[in-house]
């Protein structure tokens, strides 16, 4: 019999991957306003701890407060960028540093966690509404020749949140900034990224390009719906992988490794589950084949691969009506799975997606908080902060180091 064991990432050349994972994704504890954070010799440091005073309350999950990823250890060696050569006690100095991370509206809670992470504060911005529904966007602070940094994912209301992000980066291109890099944890639109029938619009490039004519000088995104979407744009784009922040957390669950099989919701997300299942324990790969008949409906054909007596892991980048993961589950469930747990970055949690994901065919729901965590909770719902990786991302992007050797 197959001894029960925890999930861990594969091979020997991961060890040094695991452990800079566990210190990018662990969850720590609160302790009213003041965080443990994942703390590097260049992060603001009182007597061990660090301080993150979040202007807005803590929102919560199934009575949980949803918390950023922080640890008390320091980051492996091989995270360590130039600018960890020696400890500074004392927080960064936003008079000496010369970048700059701004918030918008549509996420501001994970903008509070990055920001904890990297021992900035978020820099001053006034945005509001006219009575007529136009945007209004001011910078109140100064940030010539400075290296700007705007969070801001287009979710839903995806249209006012993109117009929002458009409108920042006019306002730092105005105010002189040397370089803007717009942050886009959930990139919309990004489903159109390609003409399946005639006379369509391709919304993806369209919106790459006005992007770009606004200002922005390069592009910081997570988990795009596919690749190519990155050659839409005309400026430098760092792609972030958000699965090790739910692999770390799939290795914490006691899974005989024998047992589990990876499961692609349909044809097209074949490759992201077979990279998936290969640092899951190189779990089997089992296929959903799906025939849709119009835009967010989904019928399940049949199954290629074997789930019998196994603990299925569903991934997809996103989930918005949950139409093609529900009957994928449901599919799963009739083949003989024992659990389904759906994985995700990116919840979109369109109507009826809660229900869909409440009626009793998932074992767990696991997501990211690239975009802001639903009003409507269900018990099966578990949401992972990406705030440390992005946070990593965007110092290493800052002091011109290597991105990619975070996944490597």
């Amino acid at each position: 019999m197959a001894s029960m064991v925890a999930l861990t990432l594969p091979s020997s050349s991961s060890s040094s991957l695991a452990l800079s994972l566990s210190s990018l994704c662990a969850v720590g504890s609160l302790d009213h306003g003041a965080f443990v954070p994942n703390v590097s010799p260049s992060r603001t440091c009182y007597n061990g701890r660090v301080r993150c005073d979040l202007s807005e309350s803590l929102k919560h999950v199934n009575g949980k407060p949803v918390l950023p990823v922080v640890t008390e250890r320091t980051l492996p060696k091989f995270l360590e960028s130039a600018r960890m050569d020696r400890r500074v006690d004392r927080r960064v100095d936003r008079s000496s540093t010369r970048l700059k991370l701004f918030s918008g509206s549509a996420n501001r809670l994970l903008s509070q966690e990055i920001a904890c992470y990297m021992g900035l504060e978020l820099g001053k911005i006034n945005i509001k509404r006219f009575a007529d529904g136009e945007i209004y966007v001011q910078l109140q602070e100064s940030v010539r020749g400075c290296d700007v940094f705007l969070v801001q994912p287009t979710c839903p209301p995806a249209n006012e949140n993109l117009m929002e992000l458009l409108i920042m980066i006019d306002a730092c291109r105005r105010a002189s900034a040397k370089n803007i890099t717009a942050v886009i944890p959930y990139f919309g639109y990004a489903r159109a990224d390609r003409k399946t029938q005639g006379r369509e619009s391709i919304a993806a490039k369209l919106v790459a390009n006005i992007i770009t004519e606004a200002g922005a000088n390069r592009v910081l995104a997570c988990d795009l719906h596919s690749g190519q979407s990155m050659g839409y744009f005309d400026i430098p784009v760092d792609h972030i992988n958000c699965h090790p922040v739910i692999l770390d957390y799939l290795a914490s669950k006691r899974v005989c490794s024998s047992d589990l099989v990876v499961v692609s919701p349909d044809v097209g997300g074949v490759a992201r589950a077979r990279a998936f299942a290969k640092k899951l324990s190189d779990a089997p790969l089992a296929i959903v084949d799906k025939r849709r008949h119009g835009h967010n409906v989904a019928e399940v054909m049949n199954l290629i691969g074997d789930v019998k007596g196994k603990v299925a892991v569903m991934v997809d980048d996103m989930i918005d009506t949950a139409g093609t993961i529900t009957k994928g589950a449901e599919l799963l469930h009739q083949e003989g799975a024992r659990e389904v747990y759906a994985c995700c970055t990116h919840a979109v949690f369109s109507p009826p997606a809660i229900e869909r994901l409440s009626s009793g065919c998932f074992q767990e729901v696991i997501v990211t908080n690239t975009i802001p965590a639903p009003q409507s909770h269900f018990p099966q719902l578990t949401v992972l902060s990406v705030a440390n990786l992005m946070g990593e991302t965007i110092w290493r992007v800052h002091d011109d180091c290597s991105v990619s050797s975070i996944f490597q």
